[in-house]
């Protein structure tokens, strides 16, 4: 079963093309996983509430978030945790 995830950024931030380009090879691997790039700035409710904690990771079921700093190895394992 495909999870499905959000990742919270916005353009011009660096830190979020890092955590995309993340993404994208998780999408390309095993993990069965679909992850939509959601921009903050289009839209009041997520800018309220990720406006400095971006890039963040969010499993809308769970509503299980994961917060920048993180690594693809920390990705892998909160996707791992979310397939429990």
């Amino acid at each position: 079963m495909t999870t499905r995830l959000f990742l919270f950024g916005t353009l011009g931030c660096h830190l979020c093309e890092e955590a995309e380009t993340m993404a994208a090879v998780l999408e390309r691997s095993n993990f069965d996983v679909d992850i939509e790039m959601i921009d903050i700035a289009e839209q009041e409710q997520w800018q309220e509430k990720y406006a400095i904690r971006i890039p963040v990771v969010y499993h809308p079921e769970s509503r299980a978030e994961l917060f920048w700093p993180f690594d693809i190895e920390e990705f892998k394992q909160f996707i791992s945790e979310l397939k429990k």
